[in-house]
């Protein structure tokens, strides 16, 4: 049987649930039940279930099951997982991150300067920043030979007229084979002009990138009790949702820890003055020592020498 309700009805109806839950007014739920079909079949235990479901649509709070069953009943405790609100990236909002170490031990917060690790986040530059980067460290040595160059004779190989073969003046040129190379490239420099002001965006984007993305990760430093590869493979299996490694170390890199990782692809070294945006990039994830972020923050603080 279909479950009809007058407006008058309901409204008594619905004065007195709330009275009886303690709600100074029955407008909350009034309008949180109103906008469910009144026309359908409804079984006692349905009501129910609807009622309570318009009502915990106003709670303020979440509570979950577990915390304070005793004072509350365990049916109308909600069993979502509560999260927190996501930042907004890009307002050069200083940031606090914990600090552990290999051990994963407590080492304290540390505050990340916003100007450095909460800029706005551009892939135009990151892409003009790799391409400057890629074209830099071409070596630019492959040369082809002209036809100057090519080793051979200089004799006409027949005589102008009266054979029936095509003219030629010499064996070396390029339609011959072993001949010369024609337009082909010569030793040169495939570097190409950037801004320095662009390079330093470039790096203070790609580490904002990784804080955002919670894949940047503070120690107190890289120090680890041996040489041992495994030490480090034990560390990355604890890991999550990591394919590839980056360490940044502030300055040179410990003996033992080039030792324990030169065996591991997926998992390399820097030291903060060689910390670049496509080695970011390359690596998903992100660990730099104190010591480094100090470093970096120092560098990209310090004014640009024009």
């Amino acid at each position: 049987m279909a479950l009809w309700i007058s407006r008058r009805a309901f409204r008594s109806w619905n004065g007195a649930f709330s009275s009886a839950l303690g709600f100074s007014s029955g407008l909350s739920c009034q309008r949180a039940v109103r906008q469910s079909v009144f026309s359908v079949e409804l079984s006692a235990l349905q009501k129910n279930e609807l009622l309570i479901a318009a009502c915990r649509g106003f709670s303020t709070s979440i509570l979950t099951p577990g915390s304070c069953e005793d004072a509350f009943p365990s049916d109308l405790l909600s069993r979502k997982r509560v999260f927190p609100p996501e930042r907004t990236v890009g307002l050069c909002q200083d940031l606090v991150i914990p600090v552990t170490n290999f051990s994963n031990e407590d080492k304290g917060l540390m505050v990340l300067a916003g100007d450095v690790f909460d800029v706005p986040i551009r892939k135009d530059i990151v892409h003009r920043v790799v391409r400057w980067q890629l074209a830099k460290r071409q070596q630019g040595t492959h040369s082809t030979k002209t036809i100057s160059e090519v080793s051979g004779t200089g004799r006409k190989p027949w005589r102008q007229k009266g054979t029936g073969r095509a003219r030629h003046g010499t064996l070396r040129g390029p339609q011959f084979r072993g001949g010369a190379t024609m337009h082909g490239p010569k030793p040169r420099s495939h570097a190409i002009k950037l801004n320095k002001k662009v390079r330093r965006l470039g790096l203070k984007i790609a580490l904002s990138a990784r804080a955002a993305e919670g894949k940047l990760m503070v120690f107190e430093d890289l120090e680890i009790p041996s040489h041992k590869t495994k030490n480090v493979v034990s560390y990355y299996n604890l890991m999550v949702d990591t394919k590839k490694l980056l360490l940044v170390d502030g300055d040179a890199i410990n003996e033992k820890l080039k030792l324990a990782t030169q065996n591991i692809h997926y998992v390399n070294v820097l030291p903060s003055i060689g910390l670049n945006v496509y080695s970011i990039l390359l690596h998903d994830t992100l660990v730099m020592s104190r010591d480094a972020v100090n470093r970096i923050v120092e560098r990209m603080h310090t004014p640009i020498n024009r």
